[in-house]
């Protein structure tokens, strides 16, 4: 029995250009500081696989070697780590010039090699991308050695059939042989998976860079046998994307609305929050971002408000106005597509604020 640690896709050094240059560089320090979290769970761990693009780029900040290094020497099992695609192991690479302790092993080579671990009776298996692109990295890939516990680390992508991100099929997996093979690519935890007696899993990434990347984010711990593998998804404390939906139909006060509608612990988060319902004029979400700005730690609004249907009464006015409001009544009736309807809508706004020589809507 091998006890495992898997973990994937950190993305260290990452830009989170939406978030301006001071709270970017916050979240990278933040990303950074996963490592001692981690490294008091690996401290029961045999091995630690790292299952590539754990840099986001082929550069590394001095900070997140160092970093990177001081975990590497606490934990002192053996680490295994596969480049992938926005790593990958090149001249350039972060992996080519940085001297990593003795206990870290990178895989450099497309096709499957294997590290031996006699103590555990162990073999971890590795591939690497050396280029963007990966071909599929398991085709006719299967193990020898059926004593050993044969384990493998390897970034690929077992969504899409043709991806050119190391396709990884569930026949490739069954034909493995592999007991268990520790996936990264995907941001989201996959839930603990099986081809054949081939046991499989993405944990995800550790901490969440978008808001595509929400929910609770972590890594995978437990153990690896010849009779099977007893594994969970561990989530780690982070600051996490989160996205929702306020009505603020009938409210007096926008504002006070999103206060009321997220959660106590939206300060420590980073909010996407979508306005809807009706409203009677054009919102500016620069000033109630700023209006908000106690009540997260970062946030976004984005209108999706229409205005209210009192709009169209001024369609009875014979004028202009009241005929240009006509033809677009006639049409927001008909419509049936709800994108069809909000573009009639902006465009009611637009017209009406030329003809009444306003720059608002």
């Amino acid at each position: 029995m091998v006890k495992i640690l898997h973990a994937a896709d950190f993305h260290f050094d990452s830009a989170f250009a939406s978030l301006g240059e001071a709270k970017a560089a916050l979240r990278r320090r933040e990303q950074r500081g996963q490592l001692e979290r981690i490294a008091a769970l690996a401290r029961d761990a045999d091995i630690v696989l790292l299952s590539g693009d754990l840099f986001d780029s082929s550069r590394a900040y001095s900070e997140t070697v160092d970093a990177l290094r001081s975990f590497f020497e606490e934990i002192k099992v053996p680490v295994f780590i596969a480049p992938g695609n926005h790593d990958f192991y090149a001249p350039m690479s972060p992996y080519a010039h940085i001297s990593f302790p003795e206990n870290v092993h990178i895989f450099t080579d497309t096709a499957p090699r294997p590290v031996e671990l006699p103590a555990l009776g162990c073999v971890v298996w590795g591939s690497a991308f050396l280029s963007e692109r990966q071909a599929p990295p398991l085709r006719g890939f299967s193990v020898q050695d059926g004593e050993a516990i044969n384990i493998m680390v390897c970034h690929g992508d077992t969504e899409m059939p043709d991806s050119r991100y190391g396709s990884i099929s569930g026949e490739d997996i069954e034909r493995s042989g592999l007991d268990y093979l520790a996936l990264g690519h995907i941001h989201t935890f996959s839930g603990i998976r099986s081809a054949g007696k081939t046991v499989w899993a993405y944990p995800g990434c550790p901490l969440g860079r978008g808001f595509d990347e929400t929910g609770e984010k972590g890594l995978i711990r437990g153990t690896v046998s010849k009779q099977g593998c007893e594994l969970e998804f561990l989530p780690l404390p982070e600051r996490r994307y989160v996205t929702a939906e306020v009505d603020i139909s009938g409210c007096e006060d926008i504002a006070s609305a999103v206060r009321a509608a997220v959660p106590p612990d939206a300060s420590a988060n980073i909010y996407r929050i979508t306005l809807s319902g009706e409203w009677d004029e054009k919102l500016r979400p620069d000033e109630l971002e700023k209006q908000l700005e106690d009540c997260f730690w970062h946030l976004e609004l984005r209108d999706a408000t229409v205005l209210k249907k009192d709009l169209w009464s001024l369609a009875a006015e014979d004028t202009l106005k009241g005929n240009f409001l006509r033809i677009l009544k006639g049409r927001y009736d008909s419509a049936e597509d709800p994108e069809e309807k909000a573009g009639i809508v902006m465009a009611a706004r637009y017209g009406i604020a030329a003809l009444e020589y306003r720059e608002d809507m």
